[in-house]
This record gives C-alpha cells, structure tokens and sequence, in this order.
C-alpha cells in the first residue's frame, strides 16, 4: 500500500517512536511537583520546549504546547482578539485558510465582530497589496497560513507580516504544513502547528505569541503553559513531537529536492496521461511533497475509492464525495475545476517506484470511472430540449459531475455562436462549468435564476 495524504496525517517518524518510548517510562510524573520524579519530567518537557522552539526560531518562553493544531489555532486567535478589544473587533482572513481558523472567524462574527476574507489568486495565493488594502484602523487580528493544505501554494507571508507590523496589527500563521521543511520567515506575531502533520504523534500542538503581542488567554485561568493551555501536560507526546521535528528538519533539504522532483514529475506527466485533466495551485512557490489535479467527468468519491484498490490512498478536496454536497472552499476561491480532484502529498521516504506505479495506474483508472459515468459519448441520462440556435440541458437533481458530463455530450449539438443553457441545482456547478468552458476553449456567459435551480450559459466558439 503506497500512502500519499502526508498532508492529512503524516506517518510517524522512527525518531518520534523511540522518543515516545523512552519519555513514558520517564516523563510520567507531574512536572510541577519538586521531588525527584516531578524534575525529571520537567527537564524533558524543558528540553522539548527549547528544542521546538530552535526549530520554529522563537524563544522557548514564548512558545507552549496544546492538545491539538486546532486547539492551538483557536486559542491563539481567540487570545490575541481578546488582548486587542479595546483596538476594535475587525478580523482578517485569506479566503483559503484552514477549516480551524475559519470556524473561529465565523464564531467571532457571531460575536459581533466583524471578518474580511481575502481573495486569492487562480494559483491560491493572496496578493500583499490586497492583504495590506484589507487593514483597518479597527483591525486587531490578521491571519494568513504559511501554506496551503490542499494544493500546496506557499503565501507570501513575509511580505503580509512587513505590511500588518507598519500598521500595528499583530499576524498569526496557521504553519501546520510548512514546518516541516523549516522556519517561517517575515515578521510574524503569532504561530500556530501541528505535530501529526511531521510525523510527530497526534493530540499535540503549538502555538507561540511572540513577546510584546498583546494576548489574554480566555476560559479559565490555569497555572499550566503560561496559562494559554489548560490541563496535565502529555510529556510523552511532546517530547515525541519536538525530536521528530528536529528530525525532519534535518532531513528536510535533501529529501525537499526529492520529494519535488517527484511530485513535478506528477505535474507533469498527468495531464499528458489523463485528458481533461486541471493541475492546480502554484507550479514553483509551493510545498516541495503536495500537488493536486482535478479530472473532468469523474466522480470524486469514485475515482477515490477505485484507486485505493489499486493501493494508493490519496485524499480529494472535490465535491463529490461522501461528506459534503459543496465544493472545497479552497478550490472555489481559486475558481477551479472541483470535480475529481486528487491531492497528492508524499510523506519523506517515499519511493521512486512508488510514484512510478501511480502514473501507470492512474489512466486506466480515471477512463474506468469515466466508462461507468458514461462520459462524454453515451446517450443523455438527462433531458435535451433544441430550439434553434440554443439548447437546454435539465441536470436537476444531478450531482456533480453529471451537469458537466451532459454539457459536453451536446455541445456539439448547436451551431458555433450557439447558446446552451444548463439547469442545474448543485451547488459545484458554479464553480466546474466556467472551468470546463475554459478548457475546452467555450465560453461561460454566466448565470441567471431559474424556475428551480440555477441557469449556467455556454456559448460554443469551437
């Protein structure tokens, strides 16, 4: 079985596994109590805190661990808008951020406060100048992750960081999946991670407030982890969680070269194995290990499922599976194809020919899928109606990808100037028909209300 989600959960790393051993025959005890076995607990968690913090390149007193990435998005933000009340309740988001820190966006709203997502490009990364033009008087929090967890595409952090510190507003990045492959740069106010996303166990967290930032830790007051994270301290899995880290970096710049040639590789080689095939996000500011591409007329859940049997577990950001009826928020900010899309993240050690099968395997499966969707060739599950120069396809109560699907079967069906009007209640198509218009070179003349549903107009050029 070849895993490629390092994105979701990275596999444990050996060095984590010995350091978990040994600390839970040795750092059992309360690090707050003063007889012998307490100091020794203390000395580990002192250590892993000094050796994290080298890592993250921050003093170990402004970093504590917490129970989770997630915890520690939530704490940090909800801390420093609490320390900044009296500035103003203004938020600021990219529109592609992590599900954590966009809950606590919304919870914020729902506050009274007020959130300004900011767009982001077709690659998936904000603009500095439209980040800085997003700053207000009143704006006590930015937030930006160093990277993007579904399709990779670095931010450009430093130059957010330079433009929210000339307006006195502190900067905190979700760096979940950046801190693998080393420190994020730019002046940054706070910073959040994940062990589990290093190859650290899971159920630990950081998060560090740089000296000077205003913060008050909300809830009830602890004497544990300066107060900003309550509860016994799992000095096990922290001290697993700062030895893996340290080990990674280690690793980082030889098995980074790798890992991108690899995954380049993929991006390469896809879209002349698969037709119909969109690799998105940045080509070169992007995570050296992730990469993801979205296939036209394929069912996301399916295509999943069937490459699983071939042994390969890869992850979707696509509409079309199980869990959602939506598109990603991610792919739908970049206003990208959302319908068969597959994220590849390769953990460290990956190997060659790993990637080699995965390439061999993938065209078969993709036609395979398209083959029982019926795609593009196979009579219209759905109804046609011609009338002159237009045409109208009824893909009501179709899920993706069947509204594209039937576009497709019957754009050949009107003349070139020709309309086609695709009525379709699922929510994807807004975001999958003006991607198939562009690349199969059509044009997307919009939308319009309908009866039930939305009306999606395709002009055919070609």
């Amino acid at each position: 079985m070849s895993y490629f989600d390092a994105a979701s959960s990275a596999p444990l790393h050996p060095v984590a596994r010995q350091a978990l051993q040994a600390s839970l025959d040795e750092g059992w005890a309360d690090p707050a109590r003063l007889y012998r076995e307490g100091r020794r607990a203390r000395l580990l968690l002192d250590a892993a805190r000094e050796a994290a913090a080298e890592s993250v390149g921050c003093r170990p007193d402004e970093l504590v661990f917490t129970t989770s990435g997630t915890r520690a998005v939530h704490t940090g933000i909800t801390g420093a808008l609490a320390g900044r009340r009296r500035v103003g309740r203004h938020l600021i988001v990219s529109a592609v951020e992590h599900s954590s820190v966009l809950h606590s966006a919304e919870a914020h709203r729902g506050e009274g406060g007020t959130v300004t997502e900011v767009p982001v490009s077709r690659t998936g990364a904000v603009s500095p100048d439209t980040y800085a033009a997003a700053l207000r008087p009143d704006t006590a929090l930015a937030c930006l992750q160093s990277a993007n967890h579904e399709v990779g595409t670095e931010q450009p952090v430093a130059e957010v960081a330079a433009a929210c510190r000339e307006a006195g507003v502190p900067l905190l990045v979700d760096a979940a999946q950046s801190l693998a492959w080393g420190p994020v740069e730019g002046g940054w106010s706070l910073l959040t991670g994940s062990a589990h996303k290093w190859g650290g166990p899971s159920g630990v967290g950081l998060l560090v407030v740089r000296k000077g930032v205003r913060y008050a830790s909300q809830g009830p007051v602890d004497e544990r982890e300066s107060g900003r994270a309550p509860g016994f301290e799992n000095i096990p899995g922290i001290v697993a969680a700062a030895a893996s880290l340290r080990a990674v970096r280690a690793e980082a710049a030889a098995e980074s070269a790798r890992l991108r040639e690899l995954t380049d590789r993929i991006r390469a080689r896809v879209p002349e194995l698969v037709p119909d095939v969109e690799v998105v996000g940045d080509p070169v500011r992007r995570l050296p290990h992730l990469l993801t591409f979205s296939c036209l007329y394929v069912d996301g859940e399916t295509l999943l499922h069937e490459l699983d049997r071939e042994g390969f577990s890869v992850s979707s950001g696509s509409s079309c599976t199980s869990s959602t009826l939506t598109p990603s928020h991610v792919l739908k900010a970049m206003g990208v194809l959302s319908e068969g899309n597959v994220r590849v993240s390769l953990p460290p050690g990956t190997p060659e020919q790993d990637v080699d099968r995965f390439l061999e395997v993938l065209p078969g499966t993709v036609a395979a899928v398209r083959e029982k969707l019926g795609a593009p060739v196979t009579a219209p599950a759905v109804s046609a109606v011609q009338g002159g120069d237009s045409l109208v396809v009824d893909a009501l109560g179709r899920r993706c990808p069947i509204p594209v699907i039937e576009l497709a079967k019957v754009i050949g069906d009107v003349p070139v100037g020709g309309t086609i009007r695709v009525l379709s209640d699922d929510e994807a198509a807004r975001l999958d028909i003006p991607a198939w218009c562009e690349m199969r070179g059509q044009e997307y003349a919009g939308e319009e209300p309908a009866e039930r549903g939305t009306a999606y107009l395709v002009r055919r050029l070609t």
